[in-house]
């Protein structure tokens, strides 16, 4: 899966995976990690996320990366934000309202720029990626993020062979196996939700959503 396919799917607005509330999941299972106001945390693939503005109102600093400048344009324009802008190695920084939005490629990001994170936010990421890439993306992006780092992981999960992804299904198996060597992994809820959102994912004849605790040794 090339970056064009993305550029696409924001140029014609296709963006079914953009949510018009913060991260129910987000919301309930957050405050059980501890994690201390004025802690950054990583938000990673982030497009528009209501997300990164519910994690800035915590009083946690965020740090997120997006390929698309469309993305990236209409979250600050969205929320009332003119970003201050500058240019790095990394990509084009956008900040503003306690949100630093890098557009660029998420592999550019390097463990200097990541080692502020004590935390990392992953909805749409993982899934968004096909098996080869979900191993590169674990294997060297995770692997960036300082000993210590904590956060929530959400997948979905469904009959791959009922549709190809994006997004994709990613069972409990192989989240264990993504991050065994680095992450302490543990399942805290999945919930069934076909019945609530029968087209988010189409042709999909079951659907549930896992959330799991991620830990850096």
């Amino acid at each position: 899966m090339n970056p064009e396919f993305w550029h696409q799917r924001w140029a014609g607005h296709q963006i079914g995976f953009h949510q018009s509330t913060p991260t129910p999941l987000l919301l309930k299972h957050w405050p059980a990690l501890g994690i201390a106001p004025g802690a950054t945390v990583f938000v990673p693939l982030a497009g528009k996320s209501l997300d990164m503005a519910w994690l800035a109102a915590q009083g946690h600093p965020v740090l997120a990366v997006e390929l698309s400048q469309v993305a990236v344009d209409e979250f600050f324009a969205e929320h009332g934000l003119v970003p201050e802008v500058e240019a790095t190695r990394h990509g084009l920084h956008h900040r503003g309202g306690g949100i630093e939005l890098i557009r660029g490629d998420a592999f550019d990001l390097d463990a200097g720029l990541l080692s502020r994170c004590a935390a990392v936010f992953d909805r749409a990421a993982l899934i968004a990626l096909p098996p080869a890439l979900r191993a590169r993306y674990v294997g060297e992006l995770y692997a960036r993020l300082p000993p210590g780092c904590r956060g929530l992981l959400v997948t979905l999960e469904y009959p791959q062979a009922d549709r190809d992804g994006p997004p994709f299904s990613v069972q409990e198996d192989e989240v264990q196996a993504l991050y065994a060597g680095d992450w302490t992994v543990d399942l805290r809820e999945r919930r069934q939700i076909l019945p609530d959102h029968p087209g988010y994912v189409g042709g999909a004849s079951r659907l549930d959503t896992a959330v799991y605790g991620l830990a850096r040794r």
